[in-house]
């Protein structure tokens, strides 16, 4: 294996991140020291933030009044804006996977839409398995189906959480326990609720700029926001965020492109084909917040606007092999086209008897001796090309609504809600190949697009009721909920979907790479549901607490189902308690899913065919076995235990999550031609040309059983305030039962162990006067990688797989708030520069690391933010 590429060097490569690293470490200890000299100096140190956050109370997890995470019935990590933002991360995904220990998170840097909406996994379940909400109001999801997720999440379409600037959120809050008989589909492996800041007055302006340690990744943003007034009861909270971040490059050349260099085929880039974090440009982001309250109602309405481009890298398309465009031998001869019917064209050798490349002096004299009516992909792109993918994202949201009171006891609440999220695909520097010559201008595509669009109605009510068998009175909620969802397909241009006149003779058609969504495919395809739900809670002596809730919905495309979920909690003292729940839940087909129709064109021989993925109720998916979805449904068991003395938090949570008829896209099933003509014959003509069909199914069961444990211990330690949080996850998924059709034995390992099965942190935050210093260090144990381009190195070939070795990541933080509001902090993420070990097939692909790395594969990044709050 070939790696033209010389030894990186932590600390000679880049000196001024070794001098940041020591800095960082040298002001932390010093300040630490210093404090330590002053121990009992202060009798009452000042408070913090963060610290607030042990009874800081939540809306989840309860329907009848908020709870800290010492009295929850159910397990809630609640992070203040602080601590959420007080870190190198910009991306609400990045920093939320520092804070929680089971929601894990990677870089993808080329997996096609997945590299625009990056997919998360809380509790080793897929994305579209976590709800989202905002000021407690169901989040819309994304557009993007994630059709390469690295298994965990192929198929997926959860929510994006990265549209959100950070400045605008006053606490999120993490539920980790299942929820849909409360809050309805997604709900199975927990709820994240972002909740907005309010403020009358003032405000913050901010400034942030950081770089990894190798030079590249400069990342800027700049956030504003403002309070005032809604007259003298109201409030209307405005919040903007403008960020912009350069590319990375973790990559060493390929073997093909190396042996092709070698063979002196010219404009061959080293590395010709680049892994890293794409990058993102005009990353626009704004929140407004605006509540009034009148003697007898509170009005609220909220929303967001997001927009951003994103440009990554793709595969290297290697000028003496690549199928469709170079060679359809394998890269025997070159791949010669006739444009215009006269014939004469040579066969052109790429390689000699012995298989070795043949130089392209050789090759390069006579393509370009060839008569004018033949045409080679040589002549526009001799040492071959890497198309650039990326996208346009526009995302947007507004929830209204208002609050009351039914006399003296009954309170009600009435919203609608609105969400759109679109994905405008975007691939360039590569070739229609069927077309010849005939490329649009700058060898740029359109491939089209997908919009999801969310919309509902809530109506919740509730009030407590004296009871004589209930040490406090009954609370009781109930409520109804009508929403309908659509997705959208939007067909690419002419020239990414066109049959250009090479097709018949082995050309491939459509944009390399990203083939556009076809006109016969495109349209709209809705769904509405409508659901009603109760909730009781009750304190039934001093020390039980015994809480159900029961959930109907019926869908418009697949019948209706019913959850329901029980909680209870025994408090043996004032510190001590246990908890538990069990409950059932489901999560329903998107429409995306349940109707995605994508048909690609290829020529296999002798002519044109048509290889359709296809909605399972399609006549033609449906003779190859396929049913209608039906929603995944799971069962979900924890059990945890609450120690809180005050000043020390422990909570212990054990969890088993059961899901069955988990949904899968199947493999590819071929058509006879006696089924071809029985579906031409009931009214399917488009079935002619087909040869093969996949389309989504529910495919297979598993079982996720884990243990969460969080510990938290506020002291006076170094004469100020220190908070100790050490907070661990250990998971494990099992696939118990799966369709061979559908899923094969890779997917089946990489569901098992893509992700580590045991992570945490430990982190120490110190306050003392106007200034604080932060140090976390992160574990994440052993995992698997499987992810290369045309040779997949899998189980299932015989190849070994990628196991990285554990990992810690430290990182670090110092800063200083001063009365005038103005503060400074300077810190770096994963600060001793760790990296995954060497990719071992990394030449085949060219990726120096295991791509999928829990914690990145760029290395440190050192940062500084400067900000003024008014």
């Amino acid at each position: 294996m070939q790696i033209n590429q010389a030894p990186r060097s932590r600390f000679t490569q880049a000196p001024l991140a070794s001098a940041v690293r020591l800095a960082l470490a040298s002001a932390i200890l010093i300040s630490s020291s210093a404090a330590l000299a002053q121990t009992g100096a202060q009798e009452d140190p000042p408070e913090i933030e963060g610290a607030a956050t042990l009874e800081t109370v939540s809306v989840l997890g309860s329907r009848s009044q908020p709870r800290s995470v010492s009295s929850s019935a159910v397990p809630i990590d609640i992070f203040s804006s602080e601590e959420f933002r007080n870190q190198g991360a910009t991306d609400a995904l990045d920093q939320l996977r520092v804070l929680v220990p089971s929601f894990n998170v990677s870089t993808i840097p080329i997996d096609d839409a997945a590299s625009l909406v990056r997919p998360a996994n809380l509790r080793g379940l897929p994305p579209d398995n976590t709800l989202l909400l905002v000021n407690g109001k169901r989040f819309h999801r994304s557009a993007v189906i994630t059709f390469l997720g690295h298994g965990l999440s192929d198929g997926a379409q959860g929510p994006d959480l990265s549209v959100f600037p950070s400045l605008a959120l006053e606490q999120v809050e993490v539920l980790r326990d299942g929820a849909a008989a409360q809050y309805g589909s997604d709900a199975i492996a927990g709820v994240i609720n972002f909740g907005l800041k309010k403020l009358r007055e003032g405000g913050t302006v901010e400034a942030f700029a950081g770089q990894f340690y190798e030079g590249d990744g400069f990342t800027t943003t700049y956030s504003a926001q403002i309070g005032l007034p809604l007259t003298e009861r109201g409030f209307a909270t405005l919040t903007a965020e403008w960020r912009q971040a350069d590319a990375t490059s973790r990559s060493v050349q390929r073997d093909d492109a190396a042996a092709a260099d070698a063979a002196g085929y010219p404009g061959i880039a080293n590395p010709s084909q680049i892994w890293g974090s794409p990058e993102i440009k005009d990353d626009i982001k704004f929140v407004a917040n605006l509540g009034l309250e009148t003697d007898a109602l509170e009005f609220y309405l909220f929303g967001n606007y997001a927009k951003r481009s994103i440009d990554g890298g793709f595969y290297y398309r290697d000028a003496t092999s690549r199928s469709g465009v170079y060679s359809n031998d394998g890269g025997e001869t070159l791949l010669v086209g006739d444009l215009t019917g006269a014939g004469g064209c040579p066969t052109i050798a790429l390689r000699d008897g012995a298989g070795n490349l043949l130089p392209y002096s050789v090759v390069g004299a006579a393509a370009s001796s060839m008569p004018a009516n033949c045409f080679s992909f040589l002549s526009i792109f001799p040492g071959g090309f890497t198309p650039r993918f990326g996208g346009k994202l526009e995302d947007s949201s507004v929830v209204a609504g208002v609050k009351g009171l039914f006399g003296d006891a009954w309170h009600w609440d009435a919203s609608v809600t609105y969400g759109r999220n679109e994905i405008d695909f975007q691939i360039y520097n590569t070739v229609n190949a069927s077309l010849g010559p005939d490329q649009p201008a700058g060898f740029r595509f359109s491939p089209g697009g997908n919009v999801q669009t969310d919309s509902g109605v809530n109506f919740d009510v509730g009030r407590d009721f004296e009871t004589t068998f209930t040490a406090q009175r009954l609370r009781f909620s109930a409520g109804a909920e009508w929403r309908k969802e659509s997705f959208e397909i939007i067909a690419g241009d002419a020239a990414s979907t066109g049959i250009g006149p090479l097709t018949t003779q082995g050309f491939a058609l459509g944009s390399n790479g990203f083939n556009g969504f076809s006109p016969r495919t495109a349209g709209k395809f809705e769904r509405e549901n409508y659901a009603v739900y109760v909730d009781t809670e009750a304190q039934f002596t001093e020390q039980l607490l015994l809480a159900a809730a029961v959930r109907y919905e019926d869908f418009q495309d697949f019948g209706n189902t019913t959850t329901g979920k029980l909680t209870g909690r025994f408090d043996f003292t004032d510190s001590f308690a246990i908890r538990g729940a069990v409950n059932t839940g489901f999560r329903a087909p998107t429409p995306g899913q349940a109707n995605i129709s994508q048909i690609t064109t290829a020529f296999a021989g002798t002519g044109l065919t048509d290889i359709a993925t296809l909605p399972p109720t399609n006549p033609i998916a449906a003779i190859k076995g396929a049913q209608p979805l039906t929603p995944e449904e799971s069962t979900n068991f924890s059990l945890g235990a609450v120690w809180n003395s005050g000043n020390w938090l422990v909570t212990a949570d054990a969890y088993r999550i059961e899901v069955e008829d988990r949904i899968a896209l199947s493999s590819s099933f071929d058509l006879t031609d006696a089924e071809r003509a029985q579906l031409v014959a009931s009214g399917n003509p488009e079935a002619a040309s087909l040869t093969s069909v996949t389309y989504f199914g529910n495919a297979f069961d598993t079982t996720t059983t884990g243990v969460d444990l969080v510990t938290s211990f506020e002291s006076d330690h170094f004469g100020g305030t220190t908070t100790y949080s050490l907070a661990g996850n250990w998971n494990r998924t099992e696939v118990d039962r799966f369709n061979p059709d559908f899923v094969d034995e890779a997917r089946v390992y990489k569901l098992e162990e893509s992700l580590p099965r045991t992570k945490g942190y430990f982190s120490v935050n110190h306050q003392r006067d106007v200034f604080h210093a932060n140090l976390r260090l992160s574990y994440y144990s052993s995992w698997y990688e499987d992810h290369l381009d045309s040779a997949v190195i899998s189980i299932e070939d015989g190849g070994l797989p990628i196991y990285d070795d554990s990992a810690v990541i430290v990182d670090a933080e110092i800063g200083w708030t001063f009365d005038s509001g103005l503060y400074v902090n300077l810190g770096a993420q994963n600060l001793f520069d760790k990296v995954p070990d060497d990719n071992p097939w990394g030449g085949i692909a060219g990726a120096q690391y295991p791509v999928h790395s829990p914690y990145g594969f760029n290395g440190g990044f050192y940062y500084a933010r400067v900000g003024w709050k008014f």
